[in-house]
């Protein structure tokens, strides 16, 4: 897969599709294969880029004090590496905190802004189920944080129902990872993540989606970004957990790709 050198880093990306410029920028885990449920379908009308973050899949594993702006800052890089001087951005989680963090400090750069189960600021519930997963990953090792992020990641129903594929996932992950140590900072990084006070800068077309038994970012994140950002589209879907676009990309995909084309008026 090709990577681009972006001075301190190289970023793994792929590109596909020949429209205007889509990031799809993905969570905590910050594997772009994330996306896979949702690329071939906007392909069809968006070039459509995804990445592994800074410190996760293929990208280098830098050994840094992590933050949130640090990884809007990587995603600019690879714009301006790709030659892309502005694109629509659909962020999940992690990746929606780095795109209000771009429609704040560098709104030039977006065309179009969706923030997929994500959250404004930490609070009280965020931290204390980081702190643990954190906890977690430092005292059991990389299995046992991978299969207690499960529990939250995936509906229960899910679950219940793809176990054995689950549990194949998660061993996956403990055997392919980034240091601890990296992930670790990581962690401490969306967990200092706050732009409240700055919602109401965000001037770019924005949509606002989330699955009601999201636990990880639960509604009342949501419900606080779509009052907060001037005119922001608001969809709540009924089920799908925190992984909504693996678990139903069929509920996902039609709102968000309905409001990218509308921003792009196709």
């Amino acid at each position: 897969m090709p990577r681009i050198d972006i001075g301190d880093a190289e970023i793994r990306y792929e590109s596909r599709g020949d429209g205007p410029p889509l990031m799809l920028v993905p969570g905590l885990g910050g594997s772009g294969s994330f996306w896979e449920n949702q690329i071939d379908e906007f392909a069809a009308h968006f070039r459509v880029i995804t990445h592994d973050h800074r410190g996760a899949g293929r990208s280098t594993h830098s050994r840094i004090a992590y933050s949130v702006d640090q990884m809007a800052a990587d995603t600019l890089k690879l714009m301006d590496g790709l030659g892309i001087e502005a694109a629509h951005y659909a962020g999940h989680s992690t990746g929606g905190a780095i795109g209000q963090i771009i429609a704040q400090d560098a709104g030039h750069r977006l065309k179009s802004l969706v923030l997929s189960a994500t959250w404004p600021g930490q609070d009280a519930y965020f931290n204390r189920c980081f702190e643990m997963r954190k906890l977690v990953l430092q005292t059991c090792g990389v299995l046992d944080y991978a299969r207690i992020s499960a529990i939250n990641l995936w509906p229960a129903w899910w679950i219940a129902e793809n176990d054995e594929d689950l549990s194949r996932e998660n061993r996956a992950q403990a055997a392919d990872h980034a240091p601890v140590e990296v992930m670790a900072s990581r962690i401490d990084a969306i967990m200092a993540f706050d732009r409240r006070a700055r919602m109401s800068e965000i001037s770019v077309p924005t949509l606002v989606i989330v699955a009601r038994d999201d636990v990880v970012t639960p509604t009342h994140m949501s419900d606080e970004l779509a009052s907060g950002i001037p005119g922001a589209r608001y969809t709540v879907l009924e089920r799908g957990g925190h992984y909504v676009p693996v678990v139903l990309p069929e509920d996902y995909n039609p709102p968000v790709l309905d409001f990218l084309l509308a921003q792009h008026g196709l």
